[in-house]
């Protein structure tokens, strides 16, 4: 029965990823394979050298890469630097990772000067921060052109913490990413933290009389009660998923089933009967498939989402330089 079961998992996987589809015609598998055949393994290694010194880097990247869809579409935009940039703007508080991507860019240009996008370099960092913390690994297809606009005013539509979950869908359908897309994509929230002073009013001012949300767990609201005291410091880090940290895998989502979730806009998940039937299919040992199931369509839906409006070389550019345009 194991062996049967064990098998029937791993074909049901095989069967998943063949299903993949990639999402844009301007984008392929191996794009960089003749002009600069070593361009993933040098972005890989560039993410491993950072990661040994810091692991939280890797929640970094995948926000990173999360922002710089959602405005102006995969096109590094995000990384550009200027004082009316994408940076600047208050969506844009504690954005990490640029580092990286400016190491890699440099390696890269040292090998196949004006070759590799920022853009690209990002959408295959953010893959492998994921792979590093021992998440699943996907083929990333490459070709993305890089943006000569970054605007701190277009980063206003960007998902919130206090978004209600119709509210998310509709943010994320004007991306042409479905229900299933946001409650996977959300589950990035696996790694990752959040200050006190984002989820706070949940612990101690929800309602006008300042009682506390109702969803959150009585056991839980006392150990966030003592992580985020009501006069303590609102920049102080919390783990998303407390229970694993740094593990990428399916405890975001029990979390949520269980009434512990740091997050107002996650916990709503649970709510709503639409996104509540895709939390339960990868929090249920069965359904999901012993995590294979949340793994494979995480890939699956950031190859969808990497995939948003992807500017070609009309409209983009290689940069030399990821922080500046050309």
């Amino acid at each position: 029965m194991g062996v049967y079961f064990g098998s029937y998992c791993y074909v049901m996987i095989i069967v998943l990823v063949l299903g993949a589809e990639v999402r844009s015609q301007s984008l392929k598998n191996g794009y960089y394979s003749t002009s600069c055949p070593k361009a993933e393994s040098i972005v890989r290694s560039t993410v491993e050298s950072h990661f040994d010194s810091d692991p939280t880097i890797s929640p970094g990247l995948l926000r990173l890469h999360f922002h710089d869809c959602f405005v102006q579409g995969c096109d590094g935009s995000v990384l550009i630097k200027g004082k009316s940039a994408e940076q600047a703007a208050l969506a844009s508080t504690g954005l990490r990772g640029f580092e990286v991507i400016d190491d890699a860019k440099a390696r890269l240009e040292s090998v196949c000067p004006g070759v590799v996008s920022c853009a690209d370099i990002l959408a295959l960092a953010a893959r492998d921060a994921v792979v590093l913390s021992s998440g699943p690994s996907w083929t990333v297809p490459t070709g993305r052109k890089d943006g000569r606009i970054s605007l701190a005013s277009e980063a206003s539509n960007l998902p919130s913490p206090l978004d209600s979950v119709a509210v998310q869908k509709q943010k994320f359908q004007a991306k042409g990413l479905d229900t299933h897309d946001l409650v996977t994509l959300l589950g990035a929230h696996t790694i990752g933290q959040t200050d006190c002073q984002f989820f706070r009013y949940r612990l101690y001012n929800f309602t006008v009389t300042g009682n506390s949300d109702p969803t959150i767990s009585p056991s839980f609201l006392t150990q966030l009660k003592t992580l985020c005291p009501p006069n303590g410091d609102g920049s102080k880090r919390v783990a998303l998923d407390i229970s694993s940290p740094s593990n990428f895998d399916v405890s975001f989502f029990k979390n949520l089933r269980d009434g512990n979730g740091i997050l107002e806009s996650d916990q709503r998940l649970w709510s709503d009967s639409e996104t509540n039937d895709v939390v339960k299919k990868y929090a249920s040992t069965i359904r999901g498939l012993l995590g294979f199931r949340f793994d494979n369509e995480f890939g699956k839906a950031m190859i969808k989402m990497s995939s948003i409006d992807i500017k070609s070389d009309v409209d983009g550019e290689v940069r030399k330089i990821c922080s500046q345009v050309n």
